[in-house]
C-alpha cells in the first residue's frame, strides 16, 4: 500500500502525486543570506517523531500544504500543541 495523502481541495491521493521537503529552521547565527538559503536548502535534520513538511501536489490542484508525519511510521498525525 502506498502512503496516500489527503488534499484539502482534490481529496486523498497516492503520494507519487507530490513533491515534499522539510521546513527547516535555520540558526540565528547564520547572518549572511546566501549562507541562510543554503542552510534552508541543502543541511536537514531528518528526525525521528513527529515533523512538519511542507507537500505540493504537483499532479493535483498545484497547492502547498502543511503537514505533521511520524517518521518512523509515515503516520499523519494532528500538530502538536
Amino acid at each position: 500500500m502506498s502512503l496516500r495523502i489527503r488534499c484539502p481541495h482534490c481529496g486523498p491521493r497516492s503520494v507519487e502525486e507530490w513533491v515534499h521537503g522539510e521546513i527547516p529552521v535555520v540558526p540565528d547565527a547564520i547572518a549572511d543570506p546566501d549562507a541562510r538559503d543554503v542552510d534552508r536548502g541543502y543541511m536537514h535534520t531528518n528526525e525521528h517523531g513527529v515533523v512538519r513538511e511542507a507537500w505540493f501536489h504537483l499532479s493535483g490542484c498545484r497547492r502547498w500544504v502543511t503537514l505533521w508525519r511520524d517518521s518512523r511510521t509515515d503516520e499523519w498525525v494532528e500538530p502538536p500543541g
